[in-house]
């Protein structure tokens, strides 16, 4: 049986609750520092509440140490982690090899980030002798490299995105940010200098492209191609989030739930859930109603025309018709969509500018809004960005999560035994209560049944409850609550004990740093930024490391790879049946406050390079 893991993200506790609640199996959270969103840190006493909550139902918590570490920070390093361990997470997730081996000196078990850069087989099986578990795949790799990888290393655990923003950037392994603004992606900074507006023009200073987001990808969504990736390796399916609201990943947690529990059903012989507890909801979850700029498979199947927003880096919604009329102060829509004060609509103007307002009044399809829009007229197509119904729908309890048990009262000598277990008898419970077998002058059995299934506010549902056949003894309501009580107590306890518990990898001896061109030519490219992660290198045969680009800043340097494309977006791969190129290359991005940087193409590996123009 191959376990399936939906791993939710978590900005705070709150987030963290949520998601267990939502059906995730393991939730990733950011540590008080080092982690890849700097504006996502959470305490060690919030973290460890999440832990006794998320594992009484045998859900995981990872917490992501994964930024580059300088050298006066490597003393804060150890005593951070075994915080972490005392917490109780249950990996790390890193990036900095000097964080990987302090993690496996305490004993913890090792994710590596995807901003390692686990694009080839290779990569991935040095990372399994340098002791992580589990690799967190490049973004950009299709079915068939993820196949071929785990085809090489069926034992070490596959981690893939599913769902969210993009990084245009090859895994993530970005300088743009840390180029233009000082803000490093690599230390959880990044400025999102790939949702800017840019020009595109070709050596001779002629304008391609005037002012798009020829960076800005669309949102990942794989909800339809979780049976592929199943069956090409990947067990970890990650929502990426860690700077999204509740509401966000109760919906998206939800939706993925449901499908994951949908592909075990018609596969019990060969999956299973990778935690314990059934979840109802109190809401149909719908991705288009959450934050999103679109969406796309992305490269599963290679490089495709819909995974790029030129229009605009914003969430547009879904729409909800055209502009029939408008007033001074009302404008009517024409369609079948229903309207709640305080929507959030939207529009491209003439300019193919998105155009936001919000709706502070709603009377069937006439709508009010807060500000009139002047660029507003009819036969514009509306978009909805915000929708107050779906939002109100996820405030407050919107999900129950219980483990169905077995109770089963037994008479025995001294008194009465309640025994719980869970459907599957791995836990299991019994408790107690000494007494004296009194004779009841009625049948206590109703009273008795009502007693024991007050199970309100636990995590716990009583699946069945077995009874003696014609029991007929007196036991007084307390008697039952305490019994109640303790054998419940007890068996989330037992839950607590029997919570998987971490694998750590023992370093093998490793393999040889896999042959990268690209990181040979540009070696600030392995992220060394402190003498740990140097050392590290050089005992794995790198003659001469670079420090890493934020120590370094070198001229000229690459600072993107994407495989996203400009060529092939607009038209132009001849290789793909594309027009025939009318301008000179090579080409140039431009932004607004006039930096250039310019683009190379590998049409070999389908790849475009991006470096930081120097005159």
């Amino acid at each position: 049986m191959k376990s399936i893991e939906l791993l939710s993200p978590a900005r705070d506790l709150a987030c963290g609750k949520a998601a267990v609640l939502h059906g995730a199996d393991a939730v990733y959270i950011g540590a008080p520092r080092f982690g890849a969103r700097a504006s996502a840190g959470n305490s060690i006493d919030d973290i460890a509440e999440l832990c006794s909550f998320a594992h009484q139902y045998h859900v995981r918590v990872y917490a992501t140490v994964n930024t580059i570490v300088y050298e006066e920070e490597l003393d804060d390093i150890p005593p951070l982690l075994e915080a972490l361990k005392r917490a109780g997470v249950d990996a790390l997730i890193v990036q900095d090899v000097a964080v990987m081996q302090i993690a496996q000196e305490l004993g913890m078990e090792i994710h590596a980030s995807t901003q390692t850069d686990n694009r080839t087989k290779e990569k991935v099986g040095w990372l399994l002798s340098m002791g992580a578990s589990r690799v967190v795949l490049a973004r950009e790799l299709s079915i068939e490299e993820i196949t071929a990888i785990h085809n090489a290393w069926p034992e070490i655990e596959l981690e893939a995105f599913v769902h969210g923003a993009l990084c245009v950037s090859y895994s993530g392994r970005c300088y743009a940010s840390q180029h233009c603004f000082r803000r490093s992606a690599n230390r959880g900074e990044c400025a999102q200098f790939c949702r800017l507006p840019f020009s595109l023009e070709d050596a001779e200073g002629r304008v391609v492209v005037h002012e798009r987001y020829l960076l800005s990808l669309k949102d990942m969504n794989r909800i339809a191609h979780l049976p592929r990736m199943i069956e090409a390796g990947i067990t970890s399916f990650k929502i990426e989030g860690r700077l999204k609201d509740e509401q966000y990943v109760k919906n998206v947690t939800a939706a993925y739930r449901q499908q994951i529990d949908h592909f075990i059903a018609a596969h019990p012989s060969n999956y299973c859930r990778a935690s314990l507890g059934e979840v109802n909801y109190t809401f149909a979850p719908q991705l288009d109603k959450s934050f999103n700029r679109g969406f796309t498979p992305y490269l599963l199947d290679g490089n495709k025309a819909d995974i790029f927003s030129f229009d605009t880096p914003k969430s547009v919604g879904t729409t909800v018709g055209k502009v029939k009329s408008v007033s001074d102060r009302s404008l009517v829509v024409a369609g079948t969509a229903a309207f709640a004060n305080g929507d959030g609509l939207c529009y491209f103007d003439e300019q193919r500018q998105l155009v936001g307002f919000r709706v502070n009044k709603a009377e069937g399809n006439r709508l009010f809004p807060h500000q009139m829009p002047p660029s507003l007229h009819p036969g514009l197509t509306l978009y909805r960005n915000v929708d107050q119904q779906f939002q109100r729908q996820l405030t407050g309890t919107t999900a129950t999560r219980l483990i169905p048990i077995t109770l089963t009262l037994k008479i025995i000598p001294e008194g009465y035994a309640l025994h719980a277990a869970t459907l599957d008898e791995r836990h299991r419970h019994t408790s107690t209560l000494v007494m004296e077998h009194q004779e009841a002058r009625q049948s206590p059995v109703e009273r008795i049944r009502k007693e024991l299934l007050k199970l309100g506010n636990t995590i716990f549902s009583c699946h069945q409850l077995n009874l003696p056949t014609s029991f007929s003894y007196f036991l007084p309501a307390a008697a039952l609550t305490s019994l109640r009580r303790d054998v419940i107590e007890g068996l989330t306890a037992v839950l607590l004990a029997a919570h998987p518990k971490p694998h750590p990898l023992v370093p093998s001896a490793p393999s040889s740093l896999p042959h990268e061109t690209l990181t040979e030519r540009w070696p600030y490219l392995y992220n060394i930024a402190n003498s740990r992660a140097q050392r590290c290198y050089e005992q794995q045969g790198l003659s001469s490391p670079s420090p890493a680009y934020e120590l370094s800043s070198p001229k000229g340097a690459l600072l993107m790879q994407c495989r996203h494309c400009l060529r092939f977006a607009l038209g132009f791969c001849e290789r793909k049946g594309g027009k025939r190129v009318a301008w000179r290359e090579p080409l140039f991005l431009v932004s607004r406050d006039g930096r250039r940087f310019r683009l190379s193409f590998d049409c070999t590996h389908c790849t475009m390079n991006v470096y930081a123009h120097e005159d």
